[in-house]
């Protein structure tokens, strides 16, 4: 094809670049039009016919398209062998085992592509059977993969080494056992492949089929010498992995051969843990016989922890019932690992969201209190009503106090105020509205704030009268105020406060409540919810023994303000002076 254009000696050197263009046309044509021979539904006689014409050029046959292939990986690719033999015969020998930008060979092409015919012909004709590609998989990893087991044994009887180390250092029968190829484990076991060979993570074939669960696979690798008690470089055993696979007849095999539930990996995980985060209900009960409470002990976290994180109730349920604590609390260097040093599975489950898991939780006997940021706060930041109810029928303290940035009055009410439902739930369960009154200005004109938004107040001590009027939030006082006030039976506001509170549309009924005697009912409410105590208010079973008619109960526990009980979410409850 070259040769068909003439060019003069005496060419001048800016007619180089020319005849360079000119060139690279002439080798892009040639690739395209064997491109379009190869894919070109004519006639078998006529293909062939026109690529004995092509193939007197045979220089082109050496030019790669910008992808990297070579006509041969073109002609590999094609189901008509003839086409390749032509070709293959058309091409200088150095091209046999070039690769394109993807590190393919002709073979490889010829593997990927399933075309056993053309897989025959090139090894026949002396192609390497263990290149490796850019990803390094050899042809013999490659024909795994697209599960060509005829493939696979022409590469095998053709020389492809069976225990090539190929990425990560994983041998063929790592890729078989991993996508559960039986026959070709098998086969490659007989061609004598290494049953235990470990991947550069540690990793064996018995253990990448346990993570998938391929039994009759591992069953073979045990029968053949696998070490059922081999660990990867963290030091994950075999039925670590399979705990994460989840099936219950590949945990039950490698326990017939003796695997031990008690080996913890380098993070001191064990397979129960694996298994009940993952959720795997079946695999958990063949562990939690045979793994020792000292050994959950030492690693510093309960299956309890894992199945509330990973969200997995009936999982959770189970190992309630199997005698598991809900109070014990992470180990303290597993604590570090949180930014929030958490320590109770109550708080995974209400960090979750998790209304089930935390309502088995709590019903076993957890504790709502235990964590540094106390799982109440935890559900108003998420302002999940159905999650604060709960936790606070629970026991949840009401009245905690954030470790940062504490105010004098409890904190839950910073969480509330733009919200009524919850602002009355939190009064409803016994939150201290006396501590938001207190002002030790009382009447006397507060100091000025140095900066807009700031006040010279310790700010761990910071008064519910600084926080309400501050710019931003003084337009929700009145609401707030007029709320509180059905709480509490005579206060005194500072005089911050009456300031704000009197540019408010609730002001004329404030200040009634504020200036006149409050009735005797709601007097005697206030008593006898202070004698009862907030723990016993919540508790349900103690007020059934309160000598009282149910109405009386009723308006003790501020029935007609649950407007979360009423489920009243989009409406405002009465503001009326009881």
């Amino acid at each position: 094809m070259y040769n068909a254009i003439y060019i003069s000696d005496d060419n001048s050197d800016d007619e180089i670049p020319t005849q360079q263009a000119i060139q690279e046309i002439i080798t892009s044509v040639f690739c395209v039009l064997l491109a379009l021979l190869c894919t070109w539904p004519c006639v078998m006689d006529t293909r062939n016919h026109l690529f004995r014409k092509l193939v007197r050029h045979s220089s082109a046959f050496e030019e790669a398209d910008p992808q990297g292939w070579l006509p041969v990986h073109e002609a590999a690719s094609q189901l008509n062998m003839n086409i390749l033999e032509i070709t293959f015969k058309a091409s200088c020998a150095a091209t046999w085992e070039q690769t394109t930008l993807k590190g393919e060979t002709p073979l490889l092409v010829a593997v990927r592509n399933c075309f056993v015919d053309n897989v025959r012909f090139l090894l026949f004709n002396g192609c390497n059977p263990n290149v490796k590609n850019e990803e390094g998989d050899s042809p013999l990893v490659v024909a795994i993969k697209y599960n060509s087991y005829e493939i696979a044994t022409l590469l095998i009887n053709s020389g492809a080494k069976v225990n090539l180390q190929c990425v990560h250092k994983r041998t063929a029968l790592h890729e078989a056992a991993r996508l559960g190829r039986k026959d070709l484990v098998k086969l490659l076991l007989r061609s004598g492949a290494d049953p235990d060979p470990r991947s550069g993570y540690g990793l064996t074939p018995l253990a990448l089929a346990a993570q998938a669960g391929h039994t009759e696979i591992m069953e073979l690798l045990l029968q053949k010498g696998a070490d059922v008690l081999s660990q990867a470089m963290d030091c994950s055993s075999v039925l670590f992995e399979a705990a994460g696979g989840g099936n219950p007849d590949s945990l039950s095999l490698l326990l017939e051969y003796g695997a031990d539930a008690n080996v913890p990996k380098h993070s001191g995980h064990l397979p129960i843990h694996r298994a009940a985060y993952r959720g795997h209900f079946l695999a958990l009960k063949n562990l939690v016989p045979v793994t020792n409470f000292d050994a959950i002990k030492e690693s510093g976290i309960s299956p309890i922890h894992s199945a509330a994180a990973g969200a997995h109730p009936q999982c959770l349920e189970f190992l309630l019932k199997s005698g598991f604590d809900a109070n014990f609390m992470l180990d303290q260097r597993i604590r570090k690992g949180y930014d929030d040093r958490r320590k109770s599975a109550l708080y995974f489950a209400v960090s979750n969201g998790d209304i089930c898991s935390a309502q088995l939780l709590l019903n076993a006997g957890a504790l709502p209190n235990q964590d540094p940021v106390n799982c109440l706060q935890v559900a108003l930041r998420m302002g999940n009503y159905e999650l604060m109810n709960l936790l606070l029928r629970h026991g949840a303290n009401v009245n905690y106090f954030c470790r940062v940035n504490t105010t004098h009055f409890p904190s839950a009410l910073q969480y509330a105020l733009k919200d009524e439902v919850m602002l009355r739930m939190l009064m409803n369960y016994g939150y201290d509205v006396h501590r938001c009154f207190d002002c030790p200005r009382g009447n006397t004109s507060h100091s000025q704030y140095v900066t807009d938004g700031w006040t010279s107040t310790v700010i761990k001590d910071t008064m519910f009268c600084e926080v309400i009027t501050l710019s931003w939030l003084k337009h929700l006082s009145g609401k707030v105020v007029r709320v509180m006030l059905d709480y509490v039976d005579h206060v005194n506001i500072c005089w911050k406060l009456e300031a704000v509170l009197k540019e408010q549309e609730l002001w004329a009924d404030i200040n009634s409540i504020l200036t006149n005697p409050r009735s005797l009912k709601h007097l005697c409410r206030l008593k006898i919810r202070e004698c009862m105590g907030r723990l016993r208010l919540r508790c349900p079973v103690f007020m059934t023994f309160l000598p009282l008619p149910n109405c009386l109960k009723d308006y003790i526990l501020y029935k007609e303000y649950d407007l979360y009980g009423q489920k009243n979410f989009l409406g405002t409850s009465n503001l009326n002076c009881a």
